[in-house]
This record gives structure tokens, C-alpha cells and sequence, in this order.
């Protein structure tokens, strides 16, 4: 063979290599996520997994998206954005995946996009509520969840109003997290011409909170707004009740959790969050839900919570909009496809979401809910937003 041959041939070789979807081969789509399997998200980073990894099963047993199986490359980041850069480094550079899907954490997705973007890796519907999934507008950013500012926009003055309240405090973690919680309760108490009477930060990790309950009491808080998660919830209220200190507490969709009650017990009954889809409680449950927490708890040998039903709606989205794409899966025809894509109602609850070139959070809606008697009860409709 000719040297100029084979040249040509080995220069063909290459840019056909180079042209190869990253993540996707013949028989495979390579998925990864970043959760927090080892700090104080755990249990919620572990649930997702659960969900995600359920959802899976159920389509490699189906034969997979036209044909192909997806493989799921977990890393864990500890909730610690360091820890989630290098996670993403090794998924998107070592693994090869073909899209990120559910990281958790605000703090942790803000560090570790900039890799996958880079790298034109989609970051795909993460499990955290603050705008920056989606703002500013990026073809590789597609977000699910009603953002905390939303959130807090629509129910803080609501609720002050229907309680008659003037006193409005909030304690939030010093994050982006907690800013955005705080955020959108300012432009919520704005709309009724009240602000805060008190605010109080505490950093990630911390354990006691007895000096900014004692702000709030002293400054005569009505209602505090909980830029919080699992345990800084929990801890606040605990030392709020323990001291006579009794407002009106209510969260975001991060305090939406089974582990509230659970972890807290008699003196979190009263507390509000936020929520779109329903914690599972199986013996409320319909007979699909039933049905899919069996499925669940016979892989887990535990009940599913409403972090793992955010795992599995996920990664069935991913999956609906990969069908979609057609059988010639790359990352442009995936956004493509998601640029004009309707994800309707599912058995959980969760509302319609619809993306488009130009809006790339699927729903802002969100409506609030109370503990009462050891369970997360629905108390109100969607709020409707401009």
C-alpha cells in the first residue's frame, strides 16, 4: 500500500474518532451524576440515586433507547463543591459520559459546570432549585424544579397575609443556596410592603443554632423564613421550641423531606415548606404509586422518598427526550429535541413541564404544604407567577 494511502486512511481514522458522540456507542449511553453520598445530604443524595438507578433497570430490561442500554456512573461529592469539580472532571474527561443528570447541590453544580460546559456536556435537570440552572440561557443547562425564589416569592407574603403577621425574620445558610431562599422572601414581602425584621446566616455544616434563635426571639419574629436543609431545619426549631420561641416556620422545597418528621419529631408539627411532587406516603398512596414503591423497596430493601420519585422523573425525562432524538443520539440532536419538548403530568404529581430554545426551566410552579400529625399534608393549589 501506498504511503499516501495510507496516510489518507489513518487521517480518516481519526477525524471519525473525533467526530464519535462522546458517551454514546453502539449498545450504550453513558449517564453520570454527582450526589452527596457521604455528608450531610446523604440521605437525599442517596435517594436520588435509587430513583435514577430504578428508572434504568426498568429500560435495560426493555432493551434500552433504540437499542441502546444506559449505564450510570455515580461520584460523590460530600456536598462539598470542591469535591464536586473533581467529580467532574473524572466523569466528563476519565468516563466519557454523554450528559450530567441530577447533581445535587446549588454550591456544587455552580463549581462543576464550567467542566462539563466546556466539554459541551449537558447539564441535565439537577436537583437543586436556584436559578443559575437555567440563567443565564445555555444550551447546556435544563432545569425541572420551580426555583427557590419562585418559590418563596409566591408563599411568604400569601402566608403572612392569611396569618396576619408584620414580623417577618429569616435564618439561611450562607450559600447560594440560602441567598436564594432569602432572596425571593424579600421580593415576596416587598409585594405586601413589609422586610425582614431579622436576619441571620450560619455556614455550611454548622451544628448549633441557639444564637440565631435568640436573635429572632428577641427581635419578636412572627414567621421565619428557613433558608435551610435536614438538620439546620430540624436544629432550628428544636431550640425555638425549647426556649417558649413559637412562629410560624416556612421552608423551601430543600426542607421538603419525610426526614423533617422523622428527625424531629412532635415539635415539627405546624412547619410550612414549599413543594411540587408529594412525598410517597404508601398507605395514602394510589395503587401506580403503590405499585412503583414496592418495585422500589424490593431493589432497596427501604421505602422510597420524595427525593427518590425526583431521581427516577429525571432520568424518564432524559429518557423520553433520548427516544425522541431518534436512534443518531448526539448532544445536538438531544438539544434539539429538548428545545421543543413537552414532559406531561406523571403519577407522582409532578405538573406539565415545557422547554423551548428560549425557556429552559421546565415549570415554575410550586404550592405549600404543612406537617400535621407526623406527615407532609398539601394545604395549598399551585401559585400562579408572572
Amino acid at each position: 500500500m501506498k504511503l499516501s494511502l495510507i496516510t489518507t486512511l489513518a487521517a480518516l481514522a481519526v477525524s471519525g474518532a473525533a467526530l464519535a458522540q462522546q458517551g454514546v456507542s453502539k449498545t450504550e449511553i453513558t449517564v453520570g451524576t454527582i450526589q452527596d453520598l457521604s455528608g450531610p445530604l446523604a440521605g437525599y443524595g442517596k435517594a436520588v440515586r435509587n430513583g435514577m438507578l430504578l428508572r434504568i433497570d426498568e429500560l435495560n430490561e426493555q432493551g434500552g433507547v433504540h437499542g441502546r442500554k444506559i449505564k450510570l456512573i455515580t461520584e460523590d461529592s460530600g456536598y462539598d463543591p470542591k469535591r464536586a469539580v473533581l467529580a467532574a472532571q473524572k466523569l466528563v474527561n476519565q468516563d466519557k459520559i454523554f450528559i450530567m443528570a441530577g447533581h445535587i447541590g446549588t454550591a456544587q453544580n455552580n463549581a462543576a459546570m464550567p467542566v462539563q460546559i466546556e466539554k459541551k456536556i449537558v447539564n441535565f435537570m439537577p436537583v437543586t432549585a436556584a436559578r443559575e440552572m437555567y440563567e443565564p440561557l445555555s444550551k447546556f443547562k435544563y432545569a425541572l424544579f420551580a426555583t427557590y425564589f419562585d418559590q418563596m416569592r409566591a408563599s411568604v407574603a400569601a402566608l403572612a397575609k392569611e396569618k396576619k403577621v408584620s414580623k417577618v425574620c429569616a435564618i439561611y445558610q450562607d450559600d447560594e443556596f440560602g441567598l436564594e431562599v432569602l432572596r425571593g422572601a424579600e421580593a415576596s414581602l416587598k409585594t405586601i410592603n413589609l422586610d425582614f425584621v431579622e436576619k441571620t446566616s450560619y455556614k455550611r455544616g454548622a451544628t448549633d443554632f441557639s444564637s440565631q434563635v435568640a436573635r429572632m426571639k428577641g427581635a419578636g419574629c412572627e414567621m421565619v423564613v428557613l433558608g435551610t436543609i435536614i438538620r439546620e431545619t430540624v436544629g432550628t426549631i428544636a431550640e425555638a421550641r425549647k426556649t417558649g420561641f413559637n412562629p410560624l416556620f416556612i421552608g423551601s422545597s430543600a426542607a421538603y423531606t419525610d426526614l423533617i418528621h422523622k428527625l424531629g419529631g412532635k415539635a415539627m408539627d405546624g412547619m410550612y415548606a414549599t413543594m411540587t411532587v408529594p412525598h410517597p406516603y404508601l398507605d395514602e398512596a394510589s395503587n401506580p404509586i403503590r405499585f412503583w414503591a414496592n418495585k422500589y423497596k424490593t431493589k432497596f430493601t427501604e421505602d422510597p422518598t420524595v427525593f427518590s420519585v425526583y431521581g427516577y422523573v429525571i432520568l424518564d425525562s432524559f429518557i423520553q427526550a433520548a427516544q425522541k432524538a431518534g436512534p443518531n443520539l448526539t448532544s445536538d440532536s438531544f438539544i434539539a429535541t429538548m428545545d421543543k419538548i413537552t414532559f406531561p403530568a406523571d403519577i407522582f404529581g409532578s405538573p406539565e413541564g415545557t422547554f423551548t430554545a428560549t425557556k429552559h426551566l421546565g415549570s415554575n410552579k410550586s404550592r405549600l404544604s404543612q406537617i400535621q400529625d407526623g406527615k407532609w399534608k398539601i394545604i395549598s393549589d399551585y401559585y400562579k407567577l408572572d
